[in-house]
């Protein structure tokens, strides 16, 4: 994960960063370690306190590229990447990582180490799983209590509404706050992945769009570009609603004031190291701002934003639902053109039995 510069000096960190997985450790200005937590100095194979006082730059045991981005000069808060570092604490083993360096507000650093025998390759994707996990945690006790409220607030509503739009608003309500839920009891106590059950993506797709009219009202048109006849594929629709709606949000977020929709089948399609014969292409185009430049590499890391009120959490949500479905999501963009673009694989069905799901929406220019 990263950390913003604007969050609390290492002084103001208590306990909930050594319930971290991530490895994380402070310097000052004088490159001095003024901090780390339980998983930095465990991985280092050292005493916590034995860390502090000493020059974070000495931990690197490769070729000086920890060293020199450390010493770098200059305004740019931009964090810095290097990969593949060899971190070594005196006589040690060596550990090799991806390692994250971001400003502290002090002049001094924060680094993050993302040991590569457990995340193995340069795509940054791949940290998401452990990292992901370690920092929805913390978040997932403190929505417990507001959903409480807001189901109970839902189900008071309901006793009180007479007319069908009111009695619809206050089911999606309700339905919003069930799963959300069971996010959080999924990421407190982690279960096994329900098994994948045939489902139909228009009818997750109209789910989303029937939330973005909630939310946005008015102020964006939301367009619906389907190809009826692709067949049921097999995945957790609750997992790809989650997906879906934090692109269209972001979306919307983005200033876009028209967001399409478009589904089509692929034929051909290789996801990673898989050949498929046939695949899922599900495309969320808007006309918003675009993705910042300085972004690009790290836009689905978790807690990385374009906004300064921004979580950070939606994209890494859904490039992680892409890979639970064998799928991929990635993206293009230019200022006024957005396209994030969602492949999963379906179940190669012969002709005569691919025919249009009987509620699956009529498309729309």
């Amino acid at each position: 994960m990263l950390y913003h510069a604007s969050m609390p000096s290492p002084a103001a960190i208590d306990s909930p960063f050594d319930s971290l997985t991530t490895p994380v450790a402070w310097c000052d200005g004088s490159g001095a370690i003024v901090a780390s937590n339980a998983a930095m100095s465990g991985w280092l194979g050292v005493g916590v306190r034995r860390l502090q006082g000493w020059p974070m730059a000495a931990l690197d045991a490769g070729d000086g590229r920890l060293a020199a981005a450390l010493s770098r000069d200059g305004d740019d808060d931009a964090p810095l990447r290097v990969r593949r570092a060899r971190l070594r604490f005196t006589d040690h083993d060596e550990c090799f990582a991806d390692v994250w360096l971001s400003r502290t507000g002090d002049g001094g650093w924060r680094m993050e180490a993302h040991p590569v025998d457990e995340f193995p390759g340069d795509d940054p994707a791949l940290l998401l799983p452990s990292a992901l996990s370690a920092s929805l945690k913390g978040l997932a006790h403190e929505l417990r209590n507001p959903l409480a409220g807001l189901k109970g607030a839902a189900q008071l509503l309901s006793r009180r509404v007479d007319d069908a739009e009111s009695r619809e608003l206050v089911g999606l309500i309700e339905d919003e706050v069930a799963r959300l839920t069971g996010l959080l009891d999924q990421l407190l106590s982690p279960a096994p992945s329900r098994p994948p059950s045939p489902l139909n993506i228009h009818a997750v797709l109209e789910r989303v769009l029937r939330l973005a009219e909630s939310d946005a009202g008015w102020a964006v048109r939301l367009l619906r570009d389907y190809d009826p006849s692709l067949p049921e594929l097999m995945g957790d629709a609750d997992r790809l609603v989650q997906a879906v709606w934090n692109l269209v949000r972001n979306a919307i977020e983005a200033g876009a004031t028209h967001v399409t929709l478009r589904t089509r089948a692929e034929h051909g399609v290789r996801i990673g190291e898989t050949l498929y014969p046939v695949a899922l292409r599900l495309e969320i185009v808007d006309d918003g701002r675009g993705i910042p430049d300085e972004l690009a590499e790290r836009l689905f890391l978790p807690l990385v934003s374009g906004r300064a009120e921004g979580s950070g959490l939606g994209l890494a949500l859904a490039q992680q639902v892409a890979r639970e479905h064998r799928g991929s999501l990635a993206y293009r963009s230019r200022p006024g053109h957005t396209v994030f673009t969602l492949l999963l694989p379906m179940p190669a069905a012969p002709e005569a039995d691919a025919g249009a799901p009987a509620d699956a929406p009529e498309a729309t220019p």
